[in-house]
């Protein structure tokens, strides 16, 4: 093997570098635990916002105010990174921390899109639909949901970020491996969250 695809591939690691140990294993267990606790908040979070989605006041309803153009966009940007996050997690079970690092940066960038989307649509609203956090009911069940998702979001790019960082410094390991496998365990999940909150949120506010 020539010393510059020796760099590329480790061929080293095991096919399933991040359940190879025994904290490997736990990490992840763990970390199915602490998404079934997510699961809950935000679970709360929707049954909130349902019980208070009519109760607009003054300001403007939910079909007056959504712009699904906007939110599709968003929508599919976040699914395309739930894919090349798949990429990823498939580049580092062969060991290719080349292709590995140029998927989770392609993650994060699709992210940063998302979460730019996400800015702008709240700017639209605060600014021209004089819809802010304490006009209604509705209004603080809203940008509490999906602003609470959009935290979520920055975390991971943040997270994920970080996590390039270290793979550059030290390499895909039994070490790194867990943390890169969790990382793309919560993405998807925020991604699958995000599908709740256009089906629930959007859509149904625009049909009724």
């Amino acid at each position: 093997m020539s010393a510059p695809h020796a760099e590329q591939v480790t061929s080293a690691l095991p096919h399933e570098p991040e359940k190879a140990t025994l904290e490997g294993r736990n990490k992840v267990l763990a970390f199915w635990l602490f998404l079934g606790g997510e699961s809950v908040l935000f679970g709360t979070l929707f049954a909130t916002f349902l019980a208070l989605r009519e109760q607009i006041a003054d300001g403007p309803s939910a079909d007056e105010l959504f712009k699904l153009p906007t939110v599709a966009a968003a929508t599919f940007i976040l699914l395309v990174s739930s894919l090349t996050s798949v990429f990823a997690i498939q580049a580092m079970h062969k060991g290719n921390r080349k292709s590995l690092s140029l998927w989770l940066i392609v993650t994060v960038i699709l992210g940063l899109g998302f979460l730019g989307l996400e800015i702008y649509e709240f700017a639209e609203y605060v600014n021209h639909e004089k819809f802010g956090m304490t006009t209604s009911a509705f209004s603080s069940a809203f940008y509490t949901l999906v602003g609470f998702h959009g935290a979520h979001v920055l975390f991971g790019v943040v997270w994920i970020s970080l996590l390039i960082g270290q793979l550059a410094k030290k390499g895909l390991t039994v070490v790194t491996a867990p943390k890169i496998y969790v990382s793309a365990m919560y993405w998807h999940f925020i991604d699958v969250v995000w599908v709740f909150i256009f089906t629930v949120v959007y859509l149904l506010g625009k049909v009724g």
